[in-house]
């Protein structure tokens, strides 16, 4: 398993435990650009971006972020534990766990 791999089965776990709605659409060079996972937990619309450790998205990567911050979604990096926290905390604070 790839280092990303490894951080997505990471995100994946933390998801299923909040019992968070998540979809990974398969990218496939067609359409808008979208993120690693979209998601949905208490009506609140969320995505993450996945990467390899000490990894940076691309800069089409970070106008996809924007873009769906700009439209009320909150928008989190994920590479190993940096960014991990940060949504873990999301998400409690969300579940209300």
């Amino acid at each position: 398993m790839t280092p990303e791999g490894k951080v997505k089965e990471q995100v994946k776990y933390l998801l299923r435990q909040h019992k968070a709605y998540y979809h990974m659409p398969v990218s496939n060079g067609m359409g808008a650009p979208t993120l690693d996972f979209i998601c949905c937990l208490n009506g609140r619309f969320f995505a993450i971006e996945t990467k390899a450790p000490g990894k940076k998205p691309t800069l089409r990567q970070q106008g996809t972020m924007e873009s769906m911050s700009r439209a009320g979604a909150a928008v989190f990096v994920v590479a190993g534990e940096e960014g991990m926290s940060e949504l873990r905390e999301y998400l409690i604070e969300v579940s209300g766990a």
